[in-house]
């Protein structure tokens, strides 16, 4: 067995919020492969614009630095649970890992996801206790639980054998012990070139397994991916080998290697190498590139099932085809199954209806990126509310279960677990720094996390974090009873006016301003009660001659809540659907009508008896 010794292939893994994307731009500046006057800015890698908006890296990326005639290839990978996916798929490139985790934080559950499918695949981990710079930092003591978590994850005792490095990825520095001053990133290369082991060389004619996709308008489908035996260059005939073991014949167009953020032509590329080739119609991750003399295919890459499912569906609503460019069935199933080709960790599946398609994600967020892009992208349709996704295990029935870590201040632990309580949640761990500030662990089924986010920052109010990872499945909890009010629903079509949102506004909580498009069975509204109510909101009062008080003169309102996408998605109720359009996006009933929703109540109170 031979090795490359010229190059080092690593992965950046770390919890949300744990400084992964700036500890790249740190190394990209400081390997000087940019310009003395070039302006990069921040967050040099999350290039897409979901990215920059949501603050968290979302797709798996790859880069590359030279240090000391060493190229070091470095995949930045999210740290949010819901797109671990992105984790899972990337890992089979890298030969080592740097695990970051925040000086004051500490391990959290994603930082135990991603280092369990590190040490899986047998990579050699870099422990880098990050933003040393900040006040009440806990040094030592993260230190101590990081060396307890890899003795409960490590598969042998070589993994517990981890060089352990100190820095500010934001000021650019680290060093290798506790008080030295820190003047560069230096210390963290030297230590990537003397622990990483260099790549293997099998010996062999051509293997390259798929580990992304990314698309030119020119060059067509581009296959990236590592090289793990023999050598690839331009023109030369291969073949692709998908999961069915079919093999189809391609021939190599161009090969780019990657160095900063730059794609580098050349001609041919050896094993080791971590390249993006083009000159394929039809290729998917996890297929192998092989030699047409010997094609043999490598291990497909094994990634987690989901565990939130909803509906896509064609627009139904009153409003239907006025802002959207792509709103058939036809245009919603192909944008979902193009997605399966770059999304592994999504899933989407025909229903008994044209119209209406499954699709299954990691969580919340995850499917809610996959809605906010296709809306960017000009799609027009309407999705239901998630819920868990069950399954039968032995004759029993069994629900996805997840930990909940919550830190916030100790004044907020009674209201948080009675909210937990009646969403099936049960106390795992509670931990105080007897500085006010606690973090708590509950066990809950998944069906309970959905819609909890904003419920969370109410109760918190915006003095708390929560993240969660998943556990697995266990028998089914029972169900979970409504938790929200009732919803204020649209009564007539028309435009929404003052004077009917102040009649509302004496109900509940309105989510519109005056002028604003509205038909019958829109939620415009939460009721300050539990039960729905119908209400006219295009309704203008009547003229008279006679002006009762100067309060007549004009009415203020309320400022109405806005609610994001996301807590959008919360929001509705199993008799709920939200319209995602281009412009907007609408909570509305799925029985538009009074009489309907009426007679859908009598039918399901006469199903009881």
């Amino acid at each position: 067995m031979n090795y490359r010794s010229d190059i080092r292939n690593i992965a950046i893994i770390a919890h949300v919020d744990h400084g992964k994307t700036t500890l790249v731009d740190a190394m990209l500046k400081q390997s000087k492969v940019f310009r003395d006057n070039q302006k990069m800015g921040e967050l040099i890698m999350d290039q897409n614009v979901l990215e920059r908006e949501k603050g968290v890296t979302i797709l798996a990326k790859n880069t590359a630095v030279i240090y000391r005639g060493v190229k070091i290839n470095i995949i930045d990978t999210p740290g949010h649970a819901d797109f671990s996916g992105e984790v899972e798929r990337i890992m089979s490139m890298a030969d080592g890992c740097l695990l970051l985790v925040d000086s004051i934080e500490g391990p959290m559950p994603q930082t135990k996801f991603v280092l369990r499918q590190a040490l899986g695949k047998g990579l050699k981990p870099i422990v880098v206790i990050n933003k040393i710079d900040r006040k009440n930092s806990r040094i030592v003591e993260v230190v101590r639980l990081v060396q307890d978590l890899f003795l409960e994850l490590a598969t042998n005792a070589d993994q517990l054998d981890f060089p352990v490095l100190y820095a500010s990825a934001r000021g650019g520095i680290a060093i290798t012990k506790l008080g030295m001053k820190g003047k560069d990133i230096a210390p963290l290369f030297e230590c990537i070139l003397e622990n990483v082991p260099p790549p293997r060389i099998a010996s062999g004619p051509l293997q390259m397994l798929v580990s992304n996709l990314d698309y030119d308008s020119h060059k067509g489908r581009i296959a990236i991916g590592r090289i793990w035996r023999g050598k690839i260059a331009t023109h030369a005939p291969v073949v692709t080998i998908n999961a069915d073991g079919g093999i189809i014949n391609c021939e190599i167009g161009e090969i780019f290697t990657y160095l900063g953020l730059k794609r580098l032509k050349v001609k041919e590329a050896e094993a080791g190498d971590i390249v993006a080739v083009t000159g394929f119609g039809r290729v998917s991750i996890g297929d192998t590139i092989s030699s047409p003399a010997c094609p043999e295919a490598l291990q497909r890459i094994e990634i987690g099932e989901p565990t939130v499912e909803m509906t896509f569906g064609v627009n139904t609503s009153p409003f239907a085809g006025k802002q959207g460019f792509f709103s058939t069935s036809r245009q919603l199933r192909k944008r979902l199954y193009k997605e399966l080709e770059t999304n592994l960790s999504l899933r989407v599946q025909d229903t008994a209806s044209p119209d209406t398609f499954l699709v299954k994600g990691r969580g919340e967020l995850h499917l809610a990126i996959l809605i906010e892009t296709m809306r960017r992208e000009g799609c027009e349709f309407e999705v239901s509310k998630p819920e868990a996704i069950t399954k039968v295990v032995d004759g029993k029935f069994m629900e996805p279960v997840e930990s909940l870590i919550i830190d916030t201040k100790d004044k907020y632990i009674g209201i948080l677990t009675e909210t937990l309580s009646k969403r099936q949640a049960q106390l795992a761990d509670m931990r105080n720094d007897d500085h006010g500030n606690v973090s708590l662990e509950f066990h809950v089924p998944t069906k309970g996390l959905i819609g909890f986010r904003n419920s969370f920052i109410t109760a918190t109010r915006g003095e708390g974090i929560m993240n969660t990872t998943f556990l697995g499945y266990q028998p089914w909890h029972g169900d979970v009873g409504s938790i929200r009010s009732g919803a204020l629903v649209a009564s007539e079509q028309g435009r929404a006016v003052t004077y009917g949102l102040n009649n509302a506004q004496g109900r509940g909580v309105t989510f519109i301003e005056p002028g604003t498009p509205v038909y019958e069975g829109m939620i415009i509204g939460l009721n300050s009660r539990l039960q729905d109510i119908a209400i006219n909101v295009c309704k203008e009062k009547k003229k008279t001659n006679v002006r009762s008080s100067t309060s007549d003169i004009a009415v203020k309102l309320t400022p109405p809540v806005e609610l994001s996408l996301e807590q959008a998605i919360d929001f509705i109720n199993n008799d709920e659907l939200l319209e995602v359009t281009p412009d907007a996006i609408r909570l509305r009933k799925k029985l538009l009508t009074q009489a309907q929703r009426l007679r859908g109540i009598s039918s399901a109170r006469r199903n009881v008896k």
